[in-house]
Parts: structure tokens; sequence; C-alpha cells
């Protein structure tokens, strides 16, 4: 929903100038973006001189302009910080009739999930005698660090005044049960597109995710190979496809595989034991690591819209469009085309 800038209330000085998370945009970004939209770039360009995607610009341009329809960053960051959420007190810090039924139940031993259930049975009607499991653990845990510490370990099964954390803080769950090798960990050779022989993959797919096309492509020479998946795309239907794919190539032209994060390529250790291509891994929401694939995957979107049913296309129609993209003249490439590149490559090593 658009907000529009010019109507709300100055938010606190704090609130404007407190540090921020970096995933979050600062004033100096929504300056830069005013900047270049006025220069009328493109919010890809835009995104990419960020370092965010495109989609971040266009959602902060859609949801912070004036009346007008001009986006103004100084409004605009007075808007988002406004709109920022701030702790609320906790419906158990006041005293009443809420607080009274939690103690007295916390005192006859019943845990939290028994008394936030028991609350709808007793007061069906009463939104106001409404608390939940997480609100009733927060205030137990915070009173105990305040004094409480005898009473509320007596009425506590586990006897700890304090949560017992799953994992460490700073340990993210791992995505998959192999672990991921990180794009910060991909040679050299592959970010300056030096040595030929390393691809970027993702998939495209249609309507109700029940198909999907395997798109890769060479990062030296833009060359695509398409791989088809009328069935679905879990990963061992990708890694199946990925495998024999890869396979068609000459040793020397089989060097890596960069993917996102996507659950497809949870059988990623299996590929590389099956074709000796390493896979490197993107960081989260960053579509960009994997530039050339997204640029491709943006072409083949002029064959198969979004929403298209993909199982009506066949291994030939995937073949027919590859050979189109690879026959396409590329600036990037001096107007050489993806096939041509690959055909030097192939005739001089």
């Amino acid at each position: 929903m658009t907000t529009y800038v010019d109507q709300v209330s100055p938010p606190p000085v704090t609130a404007l100038e407190a540090e921020l998370h970096p995933r979050f945009l600062t004033l100096v970004d929504r300056e830069t973006i005013a900047d270049l939209h006025r220069q009328h770039l493109s919010l890809r360009e835009i995104g990419r001189r960020l370092g965010r995607p495109a989609s971040t610009v266009k959602r902060e341009l859609d949801n912070h302009r004036s009346r007008d329809g001009s986006y103004r960053p100084y409004a605009a960051h007075r808007a988002w910080a406004r709109s920022r959420p701030r702790p609320k007190n906790s419906k158990l810090t006041v005293d009443g009739p809420l607080r009274a039924y939690v103690t007295d139940k916390l005192g006859v031993h019943w845990s939290p999930e028994q008394i936030c259930h028991a609350l709808v049975k007793e007061f069906p009607d009463d939104e106001s005698m409404r608390v939940s499991t997480e609100t009733i653990y927060q205030a137990i845990y915070v009173q105990a660090r305040g004094g409480l510490r005898r009473e509320i370990a007596d009425a506590l099964r586990t006897g700890r005044t304090r949560r017992k954390p799953h994992r460490h803080p700073d340990q993210r769950t791992p995505r998959f049960t192999d672990p991921m090798v990180m794009i910060s960990d991909r040679p050299a050779e592959v970010e300056d597109r030096a040595v030929p022989g390393h691809w970027e993959g993702d998939l495209i797919v249609g309507t109700g995710s029940q198909s999907a096309i395997v798109t890769l492509v060479e990062r030296t020479t833009r060359y695509v190979l398409l791989g088809h998946l009328p069935a679905g795309h879990t990963a061992e239907q990708v890694r199946d496809v990925l495998v024999p794919l890869i396979g068609t190539l000459p040793a020397h032209l089989r060097g890596s595989l960069t993917w996102d994060q996507g659950s497809e390529m949870a059988a990623h250790k299996q590929f590389t034991i099956a074709t000796d291509v390493p896979v490197y891994f993107c960081d989260p929401h960053s579509p960009w690591q994997r530039g050339s694939n997204e640029n491709t995957n943006g072409l083949l979107r002029q064959y198969f819209p979004k929403g298209t049913d993909l199982t009506v296309y066949g291994p030939e129609d995937l073949e027919h469009v590859a050979q189109e993209l690879n026959g396409r003249p590329r600036k990037t490439l001096g107007w050489d085309t993806p096939a041509e590149r690959l055909r030097d490559l192939l005739t001089t090593t």
C-alpha cells in the first residue's frame, strides 16, 4: 500500500539517526535512488549501483511517493522511520484479570501452553483474556531476572530461570544436509570470466509451480543450455537433468556451477560426485551474483511468459529456443554470438 510521504508527522530524531542494519536503506541510499531516478536510469541499473535488487528500488519508489507522484528522499526516510515497529508493553505487565489468571495457574504448575488454551475455553467471548504461549514465557523470564527466581523456578517444570536456546545465536540453521560452498570461496578465475567453463544456473517455473526448465549459462561465452523438467523440480529431478546436461560438454568446459539457495539444489553433492563439477551458492536474496543467468532468464520469458504451462514444450522445443538464443549477436561479446564464441573455444583447445 502506498504511503503518501507528505502526510506523516515527523518521527523522533533518534529514529532518523539510528544505526541501521545493512539490509535497510539509509538516507544516502534514498538520495542516490532519487538522483538516479531523475536521470531516468532503469531499476536494474539503480539496484546495481546500490548493490541491491531492483525489486528493492521498485518498492521504495512505489511505497514512498508524494501526492504529485514524485519521490522525495528526505520525506521518504522520515516516513519509513516513523513506520518502523516499536516494542509494545506486554499484556502481563499490567495488573488485571489476565495477569491474575496466568499467575494463579503458574502457581499450580500449569504450563504456558495449557494456560493459553484454557483461556480460550473459559472466556470464549472475552478477547481481553487472551495471551500467547510466547508472551507468557517472555514475562516469566523477564520477571525471573528481576528477582523472582525462586518463585518462577518452583512454578516451571524445567526449574530454569533462563531460556535455553536451541542453537547458538550466531549459528544459522543449515540450508541443506550437505554443507554449501559459498560464492565467496569461488576461485578468482571464475569471477573475472577469464577462464571458460564456469556456468550459472537457475529454474524457470511454469504455472502452479508444476513444471520447470533448467537454464544454464556459460559465463565467458553466454552460451545457453536448457533442460526439460515437465513433471516437477524436486532436488532429485533437477539432479537427474543436470548430470546428463553437463555431461554433454567436454571436460575443459566443466569448471563449476553457481546457483542460488533454492531447495531444488539439495542434491548438489550427488551432482558434484557424478560430474566432478563443484557447485557454489549465492548469498540469500542476491540474484545479481548470477547476473548472466538472470539476464538470460529474462530473454527466455519472450518464449515462455510467466504463467505458461511448460509441460506443453518438449526437449525439441527447448533445443530450438536455445539455438535461437545462442545465435543472437551480443554486445558484450563484441557482437559475436555465443555459438561462435563456443565454437572458437572448441576448435582452439
